[in-house]
């Protein structure tokens, strides 16, 4: 392991990136610009909703555009802007160990709710909240609703407590859709249920769904052609947001499937923002969520060690898919019901930590990094039983560093990178007994 002193990033240097990439910036872009136009002539209604089990093939029938306060906070962090929408929230009284993303989001209302792409996102007509094992997100919706007094409807996702979807918990999550859901979107919407045309949106889902798991497996090969942690909050954006079930998305997916399939004829690692990784190192699974307000300079610290994450428990949150799962056009309300059951953050602990000693064995990894993020407790609660827990079944190393969503005074470049080091020390110390 290299042990020299790096340079700081360099945040004049011109960023990297793939054709995908620059494809789905001008997709979301496309989102906000509806957004503010919802806003302006109010010809679109509006519905909020979150990442971890949404019904986007379902809001789609409705003809509303889709709006994503978690997907806000990140973009809006990757700009430097939510370290004052933080500290508006805490001004406003919300205490300091609060979600981030929360704060992110009730600083930018506070603030003109002005998004990511410079123009004000019109309020929600609906709030839809689909409950997947995270209990913020109904004191976060609880919250909004009091500020933008609209419709407010809820589904109730059980929690996996036993580790397996069972038929009833299935019947309960579509009960609630026939009797709750639906008639709050054609209420709001103003249009019909249309059953055929959730069908047609589910099957274009099953499409891109496919080629995900084929680009996040690919990363079984060596060298890896992707990165499935930084990279791969690229490669899952489209489809665990307002894309999903759209002819645009699968198109997205086949650009990307192109992208890494050249990488692989040439034997390449991973695009990054400082070029392509040349030389891996060290295989990685980590787990935990994203630094979005140092993301750049976060990626910065493996790519100099040569530190590619083969695998990660983040690119699963609003959907597991290389479990087997694809949503289904002949079973179009308990697909929505088994979607939403399966998201990661819907698992006990036990079928977590399986699940990250499954990617240390099939993807070949050196060991696991865990990304303690401190606001968020539906992924820091139990982490270090899960690395322990690993260290024994797998006997690879592992360890953690601690850092933030979109909150600036959590992220001590000099802490993380020491850690970082010292772990990959530490790997180096196990090949060497080996």
């Amino acid at each position: 392991m290299t042990t020299e002193k790096k340079a700081p990033v360099d945040l004049s240097k011109d960023v990297q990136k793939d054709a995908s990439q620059l494809l789905q910036k001008e997709m979301i872009r496309g989102n906000y610009e509806r957004l503010a136009q919802a806003e302006e002539n109010h010809k679109e209604k509006v519905v909020y909703t979150f990442v971890p089990g949404n019904l986007n093939e379902l809001v789609m029938c409705f003809d509303v555009v889709g709006n994503y306060p978690e997907i806000n906070a990140l973009q809006s962090a990757m700009q430097k802007k939510t370290g004052a929408y933080v500290m508006e929230a805490e001004r406003a009284g919300q205490d300091e160990d609060v979600c981030t993303y929360v704060k992110a989001d009730l600083g930018m209302m506070r603030k003109g709710n002005i998004g990511p792409a410079g123009k004000k996102l019109a309020d929600p007509d609906l709030l839809l909240l689909s409950y997947t094992g995270c209990f913020t997100f109904m004191k976060w919706f609880e919250l909004l609703r009091h500020e933008y007094k609209c419709d407010t409807t809820m589904l109730h996702v059980p929690y996996q407590g036993d580790g397996e979807i069972t038929q009833s918990m299935r019947d309960y999550v579509v009960k609630q859709l026939k009797e709750e859901v639906i008639p709050a979107l054609e209420r709001t919407s103003g249009v019909k249920f249309d059953i055929d045309r959730l069908r047609e949106h589910l099957r274009e889902s099953a499409k891109a769904e496919d080629k995900l798991v084929q680009v996040l497996e690919s990363a079984k090969l060596k060298p890896s052609p992707i990165d499935s942690y930084f990279g791969g909050l690229y490669y899952v954006g489209p489809t665990f947001s307002a894309f999903r079930g759209t002819p645009e998305c699968t198109a997205y997916y086949d650009a990307l499937w192109d992208e890494v399939n050249e990488r692989i004829q040439k034997g390449q690692g991973p695009v990054t923002p400082e070029g392509v990784m040349t030389e891996e190192k060290y295989r990685l699974v980590v787990e935990g969520p994203l630094n979005y307000t140092h993301m750049r300079e976060f990626w910065k610290m493996f790519y100099d060690e040569g530190a590619v994450v083969v695998a990660s428990s983040y690119t699963k949150v609003g959907g597991n898919y290389e479990q087997g799962f694809r949503h289904d056009p002949d079973n179009p309300l308990e697909s929505l019901a088994d979607y939403c059951l399966g998201c990661y953050t819907n698992l006990n602990l036990p079928s977590r930590t399986k699940m990250l000693e499954n990617y240390l064995n099939d993807y070949e990894a050196d060991g696991l990094l865990i990304n303690s993020i401190k606001s968020c407790n539906s992924f820091s609660a139990g982490q270090l039983l899960m690395m322990n827990e690993i260290e024994k079944r797998t006997g690879k190393p592992a360890a953690f560093v601690e850092t933030d969503l979109v909150d600036p005074r959590y992220f001590s470049p000099s802490n993380v990178k020491n850690r970082l080091e010292s772990y990959f020390q530490m790997v180096d110390q196990k090949r060497s007994a080996a």
